[in-house]
């Protein structure tokens, strides 16, 4: 087979200018990229970036023929078992039996990675890079095997003789090691494996929302985006309304236009809707720049120039010359799904673009060769290329691999000390005091705050008062154009401002019922960060809470769409090493908590606080024990007979608890109480690094001792739940009673939110008679225990709770 353009020796014939212009295989230049590329070469050899014009030709002739190697080798990544550097065609049993892969999407993110390695080795600066279509990792990876921009694990498995086979073999292979695990280290999407990998992008959407909050102010990110996550979270628009000279670095946010989703056109797929897109960015504030999306050289040159026009930008508004929101410059790589391979432009270039399996087809094994060969570029000559566009030693700069953004480690914050409460008051006050001392003695560290709405009604007005809103044009001493708070009636977005932030400190708050529209970010990042983990390189990103305030059984006054443990209850069924899920019940057990939730590294923390004033439990003390164990004896009698042990989970159940274990010593009747801060330490442990998160044997018997088999709990969750993810606390179920949130709700206060859901210390009092099998009236009145069946007045038992 031979190659796509004339022989070398022609080659030497003609201008470096002039051979890179004539394209290589299906990779062609307009004239529009051709002058372009002329005024970058000018630039960058008048900057000194560059020697001469013929060396920056030199390298594009290079990237030409690494893109089209990296097109080649995507093409085998879904369709065979081995390769052949040769070009000579393959047999029908070096084809998979169940070729898989999201090719389409790849095929398009050559071009777009490539362009982006070569505009590093151009100038001499390793940017970082973030891809929202995650399943277009094919293209990351096969141009990293190219150029040895690897991980150890991958460079032992995917370089050498038989690397590239080996590669194409893995790639959704599904086999599996002894432990269950994935056997090689490639994946379907971005994964801590994929060298430079921040964020797998599974769920599309998320990524737009997060790259304008990654990169400090020395820092450049190139964010490729997906033309179908326009359709996703809303958000992604909002960039200019957020983006700061003083405390962001540069953004270069580029789609990848190619048009279809996966069955169908998208809107952007049409002339109209590009252009339409292109008006509703502009109106957005961005400047949309619109290329060829089949040429790297075009993917350079727009990011080149994108990125000095927001330099520009950058000196204009930080000289005052230039108000907010300044014009970002905004990509649109045109292209059709799939360019480069047989069936561009049609919905099977999604996943399978071939009419067969060419394993057992005939046709479709031809039409693979003949495109693959179109593709096909001689060993001699890639090697060249990627020895031309890998200096990374002689321009002393990191690899791809260790870009700014996937080797974050900020310091240690320095934390403050704050004295505890003696009275009663909000938990939330608690953040309020920490968070300000927090960023006021941690000045280096970039502050975010995720704000949906209603900061001062949950407490945090001290925060707001700090850190204020950012806006464009301040109305209030509480907004500023330079503040910090990330604030907009979109769950997702400013959850995503906290979660991109990772040089930084963050704080998010937001109704509990709604931080479930948070979920699907948060757990892409704990899936990520778990992973990474896993192959032994783990996050070191500051870890920070997640607050769900105005939660359940305090927000009746809103009706029952308030009222929601969704949130809680999923992030406990997360890996609890870096899904921690916390209920403080006071201000001092909130204060003591709040260090070791900052100090942690990948790690997030949903905590579930009461904004209403509480009565302070814990002194000092407790609270700092509570924090470091996740559960506390809270009180105790030992009186003679079988004891009960009452199990509290979340503020208001432990009202409840405090309140049932009067009556049970005022007839001396025996029991423990414990509060349990944090569940996921009393778990049953899926694999060795959550065991290092859980409370040890010893530790647990000590404060839930086996003899105690007759056990209430009443935690804020459901009781399903709890009971399920705690099951080592309930060694005897039948002789065992949890009670908790069962979907009852309205406009009810907190005493009637526990009540209508049997969890009141009535409903607790009745559930203690059971397990003990005597009879409720030796705790509670005719009147109290007719309420508790449902027979009498609910006011006898909420009476006493207010």
């Amino acid at each position: 087979m031979s190659s796509p353009e004339n022989p070398e020796f022609v080659e030497r014939a003609v201008s470096d200018y002039q051979r890179w212009r004539r394209g290589y295989g299906v990779i062609q230049h307009s004239e529009t990229t051709c002058n372009q590329a002329r005024q970058m070469a000018s630039d960058l050899v008048a900057e000194g970036l560059q020697p001469d014009t013929d060396s920056v030709y030199r390298k594009l002739a290079s990237l030409d023929r690494l893109a089209s190697a990296g097109l080649w080798l995507v093409a085998h990544m879904t369709y065979t078992r081995r390769v052949d550097t040769s070009g000579k065609p393959l047999q029908p049993n070096d084809f998979k039996t169940n070729p898989e892969g999201h090719t389409g999407g790849a095929l398009n993110m050559v071009p777009a990675y490539a362009g982006y390695l070569a505009l590093n080795n151009l100038t001499g600066q390793t940017r970082s890079w973030l891809m929202g279509q995650g399943h277009c990792v094919a293209a990351i990876d096969a141009l990293n095997v190219l150029t040895g921009n690897l991980h150890p694990e991958q460079q032992d498995r995917y370089q050498g003789k038989d690397g590239l086979s080996r590669l194409v073999s893995d790639f959704y292979s599904y086999r599996q090691r002894p432990d269950g695990g994935m056997e090689a280290p490639l994946g379907s999407h971005v994964s801590p494996h994929t060298a430079g990998g921040v964020i797998e992008g599974g769920y599309l959407g998320f990524a737009e929302l997060q790259y304008a909050h990654m990169p400090l102010p020395d820092e450049s990110l190139v964010a490729f985006l997906s033309d179908g996550a326009a359709e996703e979270q809303r958000g992604s628009d909002w960039v200019p309304r957020w983006w700061r000279a003083e405390d962001c670095g540069s953004v270069l946010p580029v789609m990848i236009a190619n048009g279809r989703r996966i069955e169908q056109r998208t809107e952007l797929g049409t002339r109209a809707g590009l252009e339409r897109f292109g008006e509703h960015l502009a109106h957005c504030g961005f400047e949309p720049l619109r290329f060829d999306g089949r040429d790297p050289a075009a993917f350079v040159c727009a990011l080149f120039n994108m990125e000095r026009k927001l330099d520009d930008y950058r000196q204009q508004a930080m000289n005052g010359e230039r108000p907010y929101p300044v014009p970002i410059p905004y990509g649109i790589a045109e292209t059709s799904k799939g360019y480069g391979f047989y069936g561009a432009g049609s919905n099977s270039a999604h996943n399978l673009p071939l009419p067969g399996n060419p394993k057992i087809d005939t046709r479709a094994r031809e039409l693979f060769h003949h495109h693959a060969g179109l593709l096909w570029v001689p060993p001699e000559q890639l090697a060249s290329a990627v020895s031309e566009l890998n200096q990374h030693w002689q321009q002393q700069r990191p690899l791809e691999r260790d870009h700014a953004l996937a080797t974050r480690n900020p310091p240690d914050p320095v934390i403050p000390i704050l004295p505890p409460s003696h009275d009663s008051g909000s938990p939330m006050l608690a953040v309020d005091d920490f968070f300000k001392a927090l960023v006021e003695a941690n000045p280096e560290l970039r502050a975010r705050v995720g704000n949906p709405d209603e900061l001062a009604s949950n407490r945090l007005e001290g925060v707001l008062n700090a850190l204020k809103h950012r806006v464009n044009d301040p109305e209030s001493e509480q907004e500023s154009v330079h503040g910090k708070i990330i604030t907009a009636l979109n769950e997702e977005a400013v959850v995503s401002a906290c979660l991109a932030n990772k040089a930084g400190l963050n704080l998010v708050a937001s109704y509990e019922a709604f931080c479930v529209k948070m979920l699907g970010a948060i757990r892409q990042a704990l899936i990520f960060a778990r992973q990474q983990k896993e192959v032994g390189r783990p996050a070191r990103w500051l870890g920070f809470p997640v607050i769900a305030t105005s939660h359940t059984w305090e927000n009746g006054k809103n009706q029952q769409s308030h009222q929601d443990t969704t949130f809680c209850e999923s992030l406990l069924g997360e890996m609890s090493d870096v899904s921690r899920v916390l209920f403080p019940a006071d201000y001092n057990s909130t204060l003591a908590a709040l260090p070791g939730v900052y100090l942690g590294r990948g790690q997030l923390t949903c905590m579930v606080i009461p904004k209403r004033d509480r009565p302070v439990v814990f002194n000092r003390d407790e609270a700092q024990a509570l924090a470091k164990t996740g559960a506390l004896v809270v009180d105790e009698d030992t009186s003679p007979g079988e004891p009960v042990m009452l199990i509290a989970n979340g503020a208001y159940q432990l009202s409840e608890m405090i309140r049932a274990s009067e009556r049970l010593r005022e007839t001396g009747t025996p029991f423990r109480l414990v509060y349990v801060q944090e569940p996921g330490r009393f778990r049953e442990p899926r694999d060795t690094l959550e065991a290092a998160q859980c409370i040890r044997d010893l530790e647990q018997e000590r404060l839930f001792p086996r003899r105690m088999i007759r056990r209430v709990a009443l935690t804020h969750m459901r009781p399903e739940v709890f009971r399920g993810h705690l099951s080592p606390l309930f060694p005897e179920p039948s002789k065992s009673r949890v009670l908790g949130y069962i979907n009852r709700g309205g406009t009810l206060n907190e005493a009637g939110m526990l009540f209508t859901n049997r969890s009141s210390w009535a409903h607790a009092l009745a559930a203690c008679a059971d397990i003990l099998e005597r009879p409720p009236g030796e705790w509670l009145s005719s009147a109290e225990l007719a309420a508790v069946e449902g027979r009498g007045d609910a006011a006898i038992v909420t009476r006493s709770q207010n």
